[in-house]
């Protein structure tokens, strides 16, 4: 009970602070500025028609792109509405008013968790089903196996999340957020190195980028998805970069991101119990 307590209590803080209108503004902000993008865009493609392969690449890029684009807004917002929330509690001393309660440290931190991964679901979803409701709607195209993809966005970003929780439970608000953010782009540049690498068969390349997977996957569940999204077809060098899987991450990887995720929360609920406040 005290763990829906504390969620409930950060859901509204979230909304006092305007943080949910803010994002919700945002999001349809970007979806309108895709939107209107895509239709002038198939407006030029009406007038002289590609072929059927290359219109349905055309397309699949496109969304692909927002998609892309929707991930990495995500995994943002995810560091940023919870970089502060027990460090920056911490050190104005607001945590006090709530750990003298007779509730577990543990059971704060996981309260909190849950009402932001809550929130990065929701604003996951209401991304990404909005992009593919746009492009289905203007042209009728739409990728394959959507709920998997999704799960393994929705995975990558709680991994985010639950590093900054993690984070914050000893780190300060700016070094939690150097960290958190810093760690995400050494995974994406892992990633892009290890596509090049495969393309070219460089084994060290590779390497390297399996090594970044490992210190943090998100890049690699971002991959899974492009995967479960993207027909064979997509997946041609022309199209490397983090818009094409050209490399699919093993099942293995998803079963250790999964294990990942619950060790940064477990982390994060041990760590605060022992911080001294």
């Amino acid at each position: 009970m005290s763990i829906l307590i504390i969620s409930r209590l950060t859901i509204r803080e979230a909304q006092r602070r305007r943080l949910l209108l803010v994002a919700l503004i945002m999001g349809i902000l970007f979806l309108t500025v895709f939107g209107v993008g895509f239709h002038y865009i198939r407006r030029d493609m009406l007038l002289f028609p590609p072929g059927e392969q290359q219109e349905n690449f055309i397309y699949g890029f496109l969304l692909t792109a927002g998609l892309y684009a929707t991930n990495l807004l995500v995994t943002i917002v995810a560091v940023l509405i919870s970089v502060t929330t027990l460090s920056g509690e911490v050190e104005s001393h607001i945590i006090d008013a709530i750990v003298t309660k007779p509730i577990h440290r543990w059971e704060v931190v996981l309260g909190k968790w849950l009402a932001f991964a809550l929130m990065v679901l929701v604003y996951l979803l209401l991304l990404t089903v909005g992009l593919m409701l746009i492009v289905y709607w203007q042209s009728g195209f739409r990728f394959e196996n959507i709920a998997y993809g999704l799960v393994m966005m929705t995975l990558g970003a709680l991994l985010v999340l639950s590093l900054s929780i993690a984070g914050g439970t000893r780190l300060s608000t700016l070094a939690n957020g150097v960290l958190s953010f810093m760690l995400f782009a050494v995974a994406f540049l892992g990633g892009l190195v290890e596509q090049i690498g495969g393309f070219i068969r460089n084994e060290a390349a590779v390497n390297i980028g399996i090594v970044t997977s490992l210190i943090l996957p998100a890049d690699a569940l971002w991959k899974k998805a492009l995967s479960a999204f993207q027909p064979r077809s997509f997946s041609s060098p022309m199209m490397a970069g983090p818009f094409a899987a050209t490399t699919e991450p093993s099942t293995l990887m998803i079963v250790y991101s999964v294990v990942y995720l619950v060790a940064l929360v477990l982390f994060a609920m041990w760590s605060f119990t022992r911080r001294d406040l």
